[in-house]
């Protein structure tokens, strides 16, 4: 089924101009604090964490400072595990399972690796739950050299010194109805595309690098987050959100060649979580609880592997 006019900003077949970007804008609208969700928990760290201001992003008179936590005593003779949440603003147990992994867990690994968290990468689209940013671009196709995006070129800044020493990345988000029924549409729309009507998964999964799998590493962060929360299924075509699964609740993309977060590094261990917060069968609380179970369980194979 095609529907060519579903989204009501544009002319079918015809990418947008900056009159419909501003148009787009206009509707957007802030509908929570970064101020109050992230920084203040952010702030609440300090007590074992260090707390790094990493950049500012800036659109018009909007200012939001960037903010990352690492282990204190960071010894530079160990791995670095990063984690990244809300590279999609709107994905909220993605900041959200972050910050509870860095409040609750990071100093466990004290000694053994340097964690390093970026809880929410895109404050503009956290506060007005919008996948992309102000300028109508998607942050987690933006990790680039010539990226478009503030949100990831400052974070390709901030892990820069750490590329090569970085062994496990988890980068954390989810998958929700409002990407059928709104971020789907607005993306054809925008670039002058027709709307393809897609289903989406009932359940936790992953994306894997096509281009460095992992399978056994994959498995174990799936087997964790089983006990949490309900692994998505594949769908009639053996696919999810039209990628063949690869195992149980994994799926594959290349990347770097997409430009995605998960590329950002030259870790040996890079996954995508994706969560289902809209299924019946579960909850905000057992969502942010899985994601911090995919950290740990990914953290924990990472350096048993060595």
């Amino acid at each position: 089924m095609r529907n060519d006019a579903f989204y009501p900003i544009g002319t079918p077949g015809q990418p947008w101009t900056a009159a419909e970007r501003e148009a787009w804008l206009a509707r957007q609208v802030r509908r929570r604090s970064y101020a109050t969700d992230v920084v203040e928990a952010v702030e609440r760290l300090r007590a074992h964490l260090e707390v790094v201001e990493y950049g500012r992003i800036e659109y018009g008179s909007e200012g939001y400072p960037l903010f990352a936590v690492r282990s204190r005593g960071w010894d530079e003779t160990l791995p670095v595990a990063l984690v990244t949440g809300g590279v999609h603003g709107y994905e909220t147990s993605g900041v959200q399972g972050a910050l509870r992994f860095a409040a609750g867990h990071a100093a466990d690994y004290a000694g053994r690796a340097n964690i390093l968290v970026a809880p929410c990468v895109s404050p503009w689209g956290y506060e007005r739950i919008q996948r992309w940013n102000a300028q109508a671009v998607d942050p987690n196709r933006s990790f680039r050299a010539d990226s478009p995006a503030q949100e990831s070129a400052a974070l390709m800044r901030l892990v820069a010194p750490l590329r090569d020493r970085v062994l496990v990345h988890i980068d954390l988000h989810e998958t929700t109805d409002t990407d059928e029924t709104e971020f789907r549409p607005a993306l054809a729309a925008r670039d002058g595309r027709p709307f393809e009507p897609g289903s989406i998964p009932d359940g936790f999964y992953l994306v894997g690098d096509s281009e460095n799998p992992q399978p056994a590493f994959q498995q174990a962060i799936v087997a964790a987050v089983e006990a949490v929360t309900h692994i998505a299924p594949a769908d009639a075509k053996g696919e999810i959100i039209g990628a063949p699964v690869a195992a149980h609740g994994v799926i594959n993309y290349p990347v770097k060649r997409l430009g995605l977060c998960a590329g950002v590094t030259d870790a040996r261990y890079v996954t995508t979580t994706e969560v289902y917060p809209d299924s019946p069968r579960t909850t905000p609380e057992e969502c942010d609880a899985a994601q911090v179970a995919a950290v740990r369980a990914a953290i924990d194979f990472a350096l048993a592997q060595g």
